[in-house]
């Protein structure tokens, strides 16, 4: 009975990691592999070296001969400064890549085709990326901003209902969808929330989404093992609903959801998210069931965002789990180079109103605060959070801090590497390596 329980921990929770971390699948395989791959086996130059790219393309595990190519090289998420094609007689080529004067990253994107089909392969070259700096600026009222954010969200009764929902409680756990009252009279947040039955004192996990709208399980098989978690939607509405639901307000009222009112620091659509994190980990402090200290947070993209600003805004965090975070940097587009998603200043639109909001909600501005243990993941083919903004975030960080990089990946994971932040997580909040 107790290896089956094993197994099923096994499974579940590392299914929950993909969906409530706010994970990507790794991309579909294809008939054609288009295969780019820099000349260090680490990915990583020092400013001023050459990068060459080997360029290898199979099919059935064999190299194809005499297949086109196009291809262009050129900083990540900027215009190409090399455009190019080739026949690769014998299904391999070497590219020079050329190189970066200062700290970044250099990208090359090779598109094969083969009986009208495209197929796309690409690579990501470091350059003393521990070097890069971020462009947003650090606000001088910063600190006091979000301090008066807190003490105004303190007045406000959290107000909290609690509903049990059979179907997903097991043996050892209690399951309720929890809805609680957010800064404002009205506003609400909701989440999972799972809490062990055995009575005790038990650690608590936050889990904080990725971007979308999408309703949640939570995480029964880490409160199966003793450890309290809440997982929590941000746009204020249940997380039980039928999926259509949250289908439709995607592609509505919450369509294009990161900029609203992007104008005016203290309606952005943000500030409510943010301040949802406090008062989710209000709600956890006041569990009985809760030991009143051991308490981590992690999610990935967005939630990787959401991770670090919950750190930086509110010492009661003690570990922080991070997956290629959203919201960072978001001014690097105003400089020439790569910015986070969701990509505000791609197009050099200059609005002044919005650059100083962005000042307030940057990621790597929060991660100036970050004072606990973090342990952070991300590759360096990401095209949805580039890995100059993530470095911003993470050079920016001066508390204990590691940093597993999967150089191939782009904004998807590994089992292992989730394996590896479960087994981190674990390892903090009880203790056991």
């Amino acid at each position: 009975m107790k290896k089956l329980q094993m197994i099923r921990f096994a499974f579940i929770s590392n299914l929950v990691f993909l969906i409530s971390v706010g994970l990507y699948a790794q991309p579909i395989e294809k008939m054609v592999k288009v295969a780019v791959t820099p000349d260090h086996a680490d990915w990583v130059y020092k400013k001023g070296e050459t990068a060459k790219f080997k360029v290898a393309v199979t099919k059935n595990s064999e190299l194809l001969p005499n297949v086109r190519i196009k291809y262009e090289v050129g900083p990540e998420m900027m215009p190409p400064v090399l455009k190019d094609s080739a026949t690769l007689r014998d299904g391999n080529l070497l590219i020079t890549g050329g190189t970066l004067k200062e700290a970044g990253f250099l990208r090359c994107k090779v598109i094969a085709e083969l009986e009208g089909v495209k197929y796309e392969g690409l690579a990501t070259a470091a350059f003393n990326p521990e070097l890069i700096k971020p462009t947003v600026e650090y606000p001088s009222d910063f600190l006091q901003y979000w301090e008066k954010a807190k003490r105004d969200l303190a007045t406000i009764p959290m107000d909290i209902k609690l509903t049990l929902l059979p179907d997903k409680c097991t043996e050892l756990t209690n399951v309720y969808q929890a809805n609680i009252q957010n800064y404002k009279i009205g506003s609400r947040l909701y989440g999972i929330v799972s809490i062990p039955k055995k009575p005790g004192k038990y650690p608590a996990l936050l889990r904080v989404p990725g971007a979308g709208v999408r309703g949640y399980s939570g995480d029964v098989a880490m409160a199966d093992f003793g450890i309290i978690t809440l997982e929590i939607g941000i746009h204020g509405i249940p997380v039980t609903l039928d999926a259509g639901v949250y289908n439709d307000l995607g592609k509505t009222a919450l369509d294009g959801y990161p900029l609203f009112n992007l104008d005016d620091r203290d309606k952005y659509y943000y500030k409510r998210v943010y301040l949802g994190c406090v008062r989710a980990i209000d709600f956890i402090f006041s569990l009985p069931e809760f030991d009143g200290s051991t308490l981590a947070v992690t999610g990935g993209s967005q939630g990787g965002a959401l991770s670090i600003v919950t750190a930086g805004l509110d010492g009661r965090v003690k570990y922080l789990g991070a997956y290629y975070p959203a919201l960072c940097d978001l001014t690097g587009y105003l400089s020439n180079r790569a910015g986070g998603w969701p990509h505000l200043f791609r197009d050099h639109v200059v609005v002044k109103e919005k650059i100083e909001t962005t000042k307030y909600y940057d990621v790597v501005n929060f991660a100036k605060n970050v004072k606990i243990p973090g342990f952070y993941s991300w590759g360096f083919n990401d095209v949805t959070c580039p890995p100059t903004s993530t470095y911003s975030a993470y050079n920016s960080i001066t508390a204990p801090k590691e940093l597993l990089i999967m150089q191939e990946t782009g904004h998807w994971t590994y089992p292992e590497q989730q394996e590896k932040m479960k087994q981190w997580l674990l390892g903090k909040l009880t203790g056991k390596h």
